[in-house]
């Protein structure tokens, strides 16, 4: 299967240093923009409690459940504390603040 390109929009609609929930297809995704500018894109729900990920801390490139406290790092969805990772996504920031999120 072909990886397909989505675009999600302005970067601006999310404030730096928090996360949004985007529908993309049949998949919910949590985007973060940091504080610096990066943005990352990971599944919308924790694998310990299903907590909403797009409402958690962020803090760099890391990442703070808002239930239970797990935290991941979003560049590689490994968890720093917990037991299970979560799913990354491919997403980048165009020129003109277009994100644009890659799925297989």
């Amino acid at each position: 299967m072909m990886a397909q390109l989505h675009n999600l929009g302005p970067a601006t609609q999310i404030p730096e240093g928090e996360g949004r929930t985007f529908t993309v297809g049949n998949k919910q995704l949590a985007v973060f923009r940091t504080r610096t500018g990066s943005v990352y894109a990971t599944q919308a729900a924790c694998p310990h409690r299903q907590g909403p990920l797009a409402d958690g801390l962020l803090g760099g490139d890391t990442l703070v459940c808002p239930l239970h406290d797990w935290s991941f790092d979003l560049t590689t969805g490994a968890a720093k504390m917990g037991t299970c990772g979560v799913a990354v996504y491919p997403i980048t920031q165009e020129a003109d603040g277009t994100l644009i999120l890659t799925l297989d």
